[in-house]
C-alpha cells in the first residue's frame, strides 16, 4: 500500500476522534511537535524504524517526542500506530494530520523575511492583511535575512511578494547589461 493513502488514513481517523473529543487543537500541537522531532533529531526515525527495538520504548520515545506529556486520544494513536506495525508511517501521519487540520481550519501559512528584526506591531499588521486577503487564520512566521539588505518578502499560500532591495539591484543589473 502506499505511504501517502496509509498517512492520510490514519490522519483522517485522528482527526475525527480529535474533533469528536473536541481536542483537535491540543492535537495539531502534538502533531507539530512530532513532525520538528523528526526534523531536528534525525536518529529518531532510525531508532524509530529498528525492529530490535521494544514497542514500549518506540512509545516512550515517541511520547518524548511530542513534550513528555500528550493527551491519551494521542497516545492510543501510538500504541495503534505500533500494534500495527505502521510506525515507520508516523512521521507522514503527523504532517498530513497538519494538512488535513489547516484545511479544516482554513489556516495558511505565511512568512516574512526582513533585512532587520520588525516590531510586533508591523508583523500583526502584515498578518491581519494577509488574513483580510485569504479569508483565514494566518500562521506567521517572521526572518531576519541580512542579505535581502533591506525590504522585506512577504509569502502566503502560493503568492510572493518580494520587496527587497537586493531583488530590486538584481532588476536594474539587468537591465543595465542589455
Amino acid at each position: 500500500m502506499d505511504i501517502g493513502v496509509i498517512s492520510v488514513r490514519y490522519a483522517r481517523a485522528l482527526l475525527k476522534g480529535s474533533c469528536d473529543a473536541k481536542i483537535e487543537d491540543k492535537v495539531y500541537l502534538e502533531m507539530q511537535l512530532l513532525a520538528k522531532s523528526y526534523i531536528e533529531v534525525p536518529r529518531l526515525r532510525f531508532t524509530i524504524d529498528n525492529p530490535m527495538i521494544s514497542k514500549a520504548n518506540k512509545e516512550s520515545l515517541l511520547v518524548a517526542a511530542v513534550g513528555g506529556a500528550p493527551c491519551e486520544l494521542t497516545k492510543a494513536f501510538f500504541r495503534l500506530v505500533l500494534k500495527e506495525d505502521r510506525e515507520s508511517v508516523i512521521q507522514f501521519m503527523a504532517n498530513s494530520y497538519i494538512t488535513l487540520y489547516r484545511k479544516q481550519k482554513n489556516i495558511i501559512r505565511g512568512k516574512l523575511t526582513t533585512a532587520a528584526a520588525v516590531s510586533p506591531v508591523t508583523e500583526r499588521r502584515l498578518q491581519q492583511m494577509v488574513e483580510d486577503k485569504t479569508n483565514g487564520t494566518v500562521e506567521f512566521e517572521t526572518e531576519v535575512n541580512p542579505d535581502i539588505i533591506g525590504g522585506f518578502v512577504l509569502e502566503y499560500d502560493t503568492f510572493r511578494m518580494d520587496a527587497s532591495v537586493k531583488t530590486k539591484l538584481k532588476s536594474i543589473l539587468s537591465q543595465l547589461k542589455m
